[in-house]
């Protein structure tokens, strides 16, 4: 597993600690591959990417007022040196000519890693409000698999074309 907590001790402000580290985790990465691509132009692996990166960032924060509505400003027992790609994609995922559809296979093989995460996370909690915020977190990726699969089958034919990597100008 991409963490090295022990699910069967977690107790709710923990999990969601969890939760709102992998979907921040997720947000940096994307932005990192957003600021590396540059956006060429509306529907590039950039925009794809970006798009993503605002998916993340909204669930986060609906995950952080959740925590803050429960547990004010206690502070995080979680750190992000307890996970390790969870839902962000790899570092070495993108290609400065990758397509569009390369970006959207980069998303969502994070979402279905985010997915087993929950999933195999499962078993092993024994709190029953970590167990149902997991489950709840699990069902949300379904569905996150699920709309980046359908946004993968809207795309047209040449999203699968690989940017031309533009020549450098002559010096004059």
């Amino acid at each position: 597993m991409p963490t090295r907590l022990d699910f069967a001790k977690l107790d709710l402000m923990d999990a969601l600690d969890l939760a709102i580290l992998i979907e921040n985790e997720a947000f940096e990465r994307y932005e990192m591959f957003v600021t590396q691509l540059g956006r060429r132009f509306d529907g590039d692996a950039a925009s794809i990417f970006a798009e993503m990166r605002e998916a993340e960032k909204k669930h986060g924060m609906d995950l952080m007022a959740r925590r803050e509505k429960l547990f004010g400003k206690a502070p995080m027992r979680v750190s992000p040196a307890d996970l390790f790609d969870v839902e962000a994609p790899g570092m070495g995922a993108i290609r400065a000519t990758m397509s569009a559809r390369q970006a959207l296979d980069v998303a969502l093989k994070a979402e279905q890693r985010a997915l087993d995460f929950y999933a195999d996370a499962l078993p092993h909690v024994t709190d029953p409000d970590v167990k149902a915020l997991f489950e709840e977190l699990r069902l949300e990726e379904v569905e996150h698999v699920r709309m980046v699969r359908r946004l993968i089958e809207k795309l047209p034919e040449d999203a699968d074309l690989e940017i031309e990597e533009e020549d450098e100008a002559p010096m004059l």
